[in-house]
């Protein structure tokens, strides 16, 4: 383009806007005259809120994509992040088709990890499209770029219509990638791709799916002609460098170049929190629950559309029906969305969002990422959604146009939640946002891509190798865990043929030319990697992916046939024998689980591990040390001027002046009652010991702050040490803020003095020995045997179901845990140590304590303290307490009320 011309001569701009006034002629010059009048004409309206044609993301993102930058764009929901790279990518797309054509291949996949968000993007691509060739054609000009999606749901008729004519803009999930990637005809249609959209990057990153998905790039990296822009988009991610690599990946082991794109702040947030009332405990339940549901009704009354999000699917379900119970609620204006859902249910309540017809939806999950919702203009959160990234996620979902202000309010119904709630808001204020933390070196996701490469033709060895250290996850994947991978991929142990367990790949190294296994194309002497098995391209893409299946259990009492319900996986993974809960409104103990079926017996003992344990997501560790920060602040203020001085500093914030009563008086009875020691800071941990002679138990509570990954890891160590000094049966019961070791009342231990003498040197030895022979351990094998391919989910057209998984599993654990370095068992252990129980964190507070850095104290009780109301009862449903759970609570504050005046 000639630098003197004007680049908007041929736009019409909006009354009122002068071009030169805009602040964006230089975007707006890099796109071709058709996309530029049509994003005018789109955007226009925007110009005076703006301060120019382009939200801030879309300001700097544009030029990037147009430059072939590797781009890493955090912004809010609605602030055109997505659209700035689409549009960047469409520009150019259209720009070479007039000039040279394009092929029929695909040269810009978006991925996203979940279908009804590519289903949602792909919808919103067309009036780009669509626009840009009716300007084209008011030219005289006709072009074609096509678009399409293809995954899971896509019909058969479809993909292969997809060969015929290839799509140039390709929406998609990184498990149907992957399969493209092995397959024959399509994977040469990905080789002329130039750009890689990969959206909600976040919430891939954390988990087996986005190891997967970087590997994938970097196969596709090593398939391309060229080496593909990458562009990421995430509204809440951190940190920012750790994410840029793990988009762009590795060349030579040095990160390649990633430009960060930091606009989350650049939509104004109106966060607040509130409770219903302002003494939680003291109040009866049922005016709690009056003044919520009315306060939750006049919020939706004073909106056009409200997201309510639970945090389980059942307290979605309940909202919804008290609503309509209370007020004047229906099928017509009023709905529930999440994942137990059947989908054309899930997708009809999406429409109905988009249209803006439904005043409230209510949701768990399964609307933190998805669809375009322009009419919600408020977001509530009931409870604590445990992290500032997930709070953001989900309020950013309000106001999801450019110039609207994100309006969110947190409600909290118990005090443990209002005290993580109070936390988050005072941190997203300050532009905190938790930490991600990417799963590194496994080794059933490697098996799965070794596999993929070598079925795909003969491969050096060292190129292998190289494609998997090139992916971020892998960059310290060495030679010793290279071996171990090969060795279980090699089938080289003894006992697993016997066992249906076969070698997936040969290794071997090149024959000269006379030899058998020669290789013209390779040097002679080479390490090669190759397929074994006619079946070996079936076998992969119909077992590909990192998603496990899961089944329910039936349960039944010990000693009869009687049946009393079921329990999903999930639930089981957080019960150890000794935990009670409740079924039908019984209770019963857990004692063991035999495959499919698990045993029990009745029981009067408290409930130890809520019913909706596995379905809320634990508090992150990054949120949990700014809780303990916040609780040493409060005690300096406590200490300097009393309860006025700690609700002048807690008005600072944005929280309700009910909120701010509550949280003073909490922590205000904790010091009157057990004194400023009994509260955990960032250097010091709590330690209370209850004698309840009722119940003939001794129960421990230890105040770790650190989330529930943390604690269920720390209490599993402390548990056996505590066992072992005994003599008795002890029962853990884990939460986000700390943990309680139950024993009976004539056993005594030092559970301050253990805690100080864990050596974190240990740490790993001791949790995989806790660990051993545990139904936790062996679902967690049968996971990770199904993503190696050891066990085969689908076969010759035969699905085998998780039930029956399991049973397989166990009867492989056995024998591997024998095996020397077996790659399955060594994941099955790191995920458990390092994802599941954050044994990093545990390490680095026990040698804080060690160093004398964390100090531990302890105090005897005849009541728990205030601050372990929650951990004393594990009574926080997420809208309504249970009655007898509510029962203890008012107790426990009667207690403490009647020492607090006695004193």
């Amino acid at each position: 383009m000639d630098g003197d011309a004007d680049p908007l001569a041929d736009v019409t701009l909006p009354d009122g806007v002068d071009a030169g006034d805009a602040a964006d002629t230089d975007v707006l010059a890099r796109l071709d005259p058709a996309v530029r009048e049509w994003w005018v004409d789109r955007f226009g309206a925007y110009v005076p809120q703006n301060g120019g044609f382009f939200t801030p993301p879309q300001r700097e993102t544009i030029p990037l994509v147009h430059e072939g930058e590797n781009a890493l764009v955090c912004a809010p929901t609605g602030s055109g992040k997505t659209l700035a790279a689409f549009t960047a990518i469409i520009n150019e797309l259209f720009r070479r088709e007039r000039a040279e054509g394009l092929e029929s291949s695909v040269y810009c996949l978006y991925v996203s990890p979940l279908k009804a968000l590519a289903n949602d993007v792909h919808r919103n691509l067309r009036d780009p499209l669509d626009g840009i060739r009716e300007r084209l054609a008011d030219r005289g000009e006709s072009t074609e770029v096509r678009h399409a999606i293809r995954h899971g749901d896509t019909a058969d008729a479809e993909r292969r219509g997809m060969l015929a004519e290839t799509p140039h803009v390709l929406n998609t999930t990184p498990e149907t990638l992957a399969i493209l990637l092995g397959s024959p005809k399509f994977r040469e249609r990905l080789r002329t791709v130039e750009y890689v959209v990969v959206d909600e990057i976040h919430a891939l990153a954390a988990n087996k799916r986005g190891t997967h998905l970087s590997v994938s790039l970097e196969r596709l990296e090593a398939l391309a002609d060229g080496s593909p822009t990458r562009i990421g988009c995430s509204a809440t991610v951190e940190p920012l460098e750790t994410m840029a690599d793990f988009l762009v990946g590795r060349d030579d082991g040095t990160a390649r170049d990633c430009e960060i794109v930091d606009a989350r702040f650049a939509r104004e947030f109106d966060l607040r929190v509130d409770c219903p009332v302002d003494d939680l405990v003291g109040t009866p339940d049922e005016i709690v629950r009056d003044r919520f549901y009315e306060r939750l009704h006049d919020l939706v009354d004073a909106h056009t559309n409200t997201l309510v999000f639970t945090n389980t699917r059942s307290g979605a379900e309940r909202t919804l029906q008290a609503l309509r119970e209370r007020f004047d609620y229906d099928d017509d204006d009023s709905a529930c969305h999440h994942g137990s859902l059947s989908a054309p249910r899930r997708q009809a309540v999406e429409e109905g969002l988009k249209r803006g017809d439904l005043d409230v939806v209510t949701t768990s999950t399964s609307l933190e990422l998805g669809v375009d919702m322009p009419h919600v203009d408020l977001v509530v959160q009931v409870g604590s959604p445990k992290s500032v990234a997930a709070l953001l996620q989900r309020a950013g979902r309000a106001g999801h146009q450019v110039g609207r202000v994100v309006e969110g309010r947190v409600i909290a119904l118990d005090r443990d939640d209002l005290v993580e709630s109070a936390v988050m808001v005072r941190k997203a204020e300050e532009g905190f946002v938790d930490r991600a933390f990417v799963p590194e070196n496994a080794y059933d996701v490697a098996a799965q891509h070794v596999y993929g490469m070598a079925i795909n033709g003969v491969r050096r060895e060292t190129e292998v190798k190289a494609t998997l250290r090139r992916a971020y996850p892998y960059r310290d994947f060495d030679d010793a865990r290279f071996e171990t991978l090969l060795r279980y991929l090699t089938a080289d142990y003894e006992g697993l043929e016997e066992r249906n367990v076969y070698a997936k790949v040969w290794r071997d190294t090149n024959d000269p030319p006379d030899g058998d296994h020669h290789y013209p194309e390779f040097d002679v002497g080479e390490r090669l990697i190759g397929k074994r098995g006619r079946l070996a391209r079936m076998i992969y893409l119909t077992n590909v992916g990192t998603i496990p299946d899961s089944f329910s259990c039936d349960v039944f009492v010990r000693g009869g046939d009687e049946w009393v319900g079921e329990l999903d996986e999930d639930y089981l993974d957080t019960l150890d024998p000794g935990d009670v809960f409740v079924i039908g409104g019984e209770r019963f103990e857990f004692r063991y689980r035999r495959g499919s079926k698990v045993y029990v017996d009745r029981t009067a003992e408290r409930p130890t591990v809520p019913s909706w344990y596995s379905e809320r997501l634990p508090l992150a560790y990054d949120l949990a040390r700014e809780i303990l920060a916040f609780q040493r602040d409060v005690l300096d203020r406590l200490d300097s001027g009393g309860a006025p001085a700690v609700r002048v500093w807690l008005r600072e914030s944005p929280l309700s002046e009910r909120a701010v009563r509550a949280l003073t008086r909490l922590y205000g009875q904790q010091v009157a009652f057990a004194g400023p020691e009994s509260l955990s800071t960032p250097t010091r941990i709590a330690v209370e010991e209850e004698r309840d002679r009722e119940a003939y138990r001794r129960r421990y509570y230890v105040h770790t702050v650190y989330g529930r990954r943390f604690n269920d890891g720390l209490s599993r160590l402390l548990a056996a040490e505590c066992a072992s000094e005994s003599n008795a049966n002890v029962t853990v019961a884990v939460a986000d803020n700390g943990f309680v070791l139950s024993m009976p009342l004539n056993r005594r231990v030092d559970v301050p003095g253990l805690l100080r003498g864990l050596d974190p040197d240990d740490v790993r030895a001791d949790l995989r020995a806790a660990l051993r022979g545990t139904d936790l351990r062996a679902r967690y094998f049968r996971i990770n045997a199904t993503r190696s391919l050891m066990i085969l989910k689908r076969y010759k057209g035969y699905e085998k179901s998780a039930a029956r998984q399991q049973v397989e599993s166990e009867t492989l654990l056995s024998l591997a845990d024998e095996l020397d370095d077996f790659a399955v068992v060594a994941e099955t252990d790191r995920e458990l140590l390092e994802d599941k129980l954050h044994v990093a964190g545990i390490e680095a507070v026990l040698e804080r304590i060690r160093a004398g850095q964390i100090e531990i104290g302890d105090r005897t009780v005849e009541t728990p303290t205030p601050r372990a109301f929650g951990l004393a009862t594990l009574a926080a449903s997420d809208t309504v307490l249970a009655e007898d759970e509510s029962a203890a609570l008012r107790t426990f504050h009667e207690r403490v009320l009647a020492e607090i005046e006695e004193d």
